[in-house]
């Protein structure tokens, strides 16, 4: 017998917001974190996203949250969002009318409709060249020194009109973000992008 079940997710969180990161930076914005991630970066701030063990929220359930909310964007992030098949709620959201955004490592098979995809590759988990041929941005934390190569060598990969955008990691912000400054000051095809989520003390 076919499986009649609605089509449901695990999230782990989920807010209305401001953006603050990358090119939509400072949009009000309905996030919906999905758990579950393989990629185990070091310095990530939501470890609690790597459990793929959260409460499950149908589509309908999301849309009734942004909708109460009465957001216009929606951003899926995770995690790793990718793990799963997004066709359907994408297909559902956008009938619904929000525009949507999408976060990811690349490390996975980007399914689904977007306005707007979000490629932050992690050296712990390669970047599928799918995934930064799809990019509309391409952003790079940087950690160390030798993150500005390897942004330049993923940057290869995505298409002409793709957003270039370096973040230093929050943790070392003081000490990476004089390098980022210096860096797009010499390559200007580069943009930098700050957690100002984090400087408004919001989610």
């Amino acid at each position: 017998m076919a499986n009649t079940s609605p089509i449901s997710f695990p999230i782990m969180e989920h807010f209305y917001t401001i953006q603050g990161e990358g090119r939509n930076a400072g949009k009000a914005s309905y996030f919906f974190r999905i758990g579950g991630c393989d990629v185990g970066c070091p310095w990530c701030d939501v470890k609690e996203s790597w459990d793929d063990g959260h409460p499950k929220m149908t589509i309908e359930e999301i849309i009734n949250l942004a909708s109460e909310a009465e957001a216009k964007n929606i951003v899926i992030t995770g995690g790793e969002p990718c793990m799963y098949d997004l066709v359907e709620l994408t297909k559902e959201l956008k009938s619904a009318g929000f525009n949507l955004w999408l976060e990811t490592s690349g490390a996975y098979e980007i399914t689904g409709v977007w306005d707007w995809i979000v490629v932050s590759p992690k050296r712990r988990k390669p970047c599928l060249p799918s995934s930064l041929k799809k990019a509309h941005e391409l952003k790079v934390v940087v950690v160390r020194s030798m993150d500005f190569d390897w942004a330049k060598e993923h940057a290869k990969s995505v298409s002409e009109n793709c957003a270039l955008y370096f973040q230093p990691e929050w943790s070392r912000e003081e000490e990476m973000l004089p390098q980022v400054i210096n860096f797009v000051k010499a390559n200007s095809e580069w943009q930098i992008s700050l957690q100002t989520h984090k400087y408004m003390q919001i989610p």
